[in-house]
């Protein structure tokens, strides 16, 4: 990777990052956040979400009776889960001061259909994911094992995605006809 690709691939504006972390730490209750998502149904199973400017779609692949046009919801909660390493890697790297040259993430979870599809109760068959698993490589070759350790557990520990999906949430769900 020349210096130039390297430069480009870890900038991110540290100054309004930093800003902002100086800024909750000054006055907690503005890190209080609340985040939106719009969704609508194009048909079959194809949908689409509306978050901020960007326009997600999504599908089922065709064993599932989609038209296998877009990632699925569950393949967007893994994506989610190893962008938001990616995020924490990158920011908390530069932040100590560790260059980093790359970060993959490789991610699985387990789901069993038969809760989703209701052949099986609920409270037997859990329909969403019992397991994930998630194995990162990060390229830093000027950065001792104990650095990227250290860089590893803080990330983990902070990870908003990564806390959805290991603490219980309160989700209210209405209908409105």
């Amino acid at each position: 990777m020349t210096t130039e690709q390297q430069t480009e691939r870890s900038t991110f504006d540290q100054a309004a990052l930093a800003g902002l972390i100086n800024y909750v730490k000054e006055k907690p209750e503005a890190g209080r956040t609340v985040w939106k998502a719009n969704t609508n149904w194009l048909g079959g199973f194809r949908s689409q979400a509306q978050i901020r400017d960007f326009t997600v779609e999504m599908d089922e692949p065709t064993p599932l009776g989609g038209s296998n046009t877009a990632p699925n919801m569950v393949e967007i909660v893994l994506g989610a889960y190893g962008c938001c390493l990616t995020t924490g890697y990158a920011a908390n790297a530069a932040l100590r001061g560790i260059q980093l040259e790359d970060i993959q993430i490789e991610l699985e979870g387990d789901l069993d259909l038969n809760g989703f599809f209701g052949l099986q109760d609920p409270e037997e068959c859990w329909p969403g994911y019992t397991n994930v698993r998630a194995k990162v490589t990060l390229k830093a070759p000027t950065a001792t094992a104990e650095e990227l350790q250290a860089l590893h557990d803080a990330v983990l520990k902070t990870s908003p995605v990564g806390s959805i999906l290991q603490r219980p949430i309160q989700v209210v769900t209405e209908l409105s006809v």
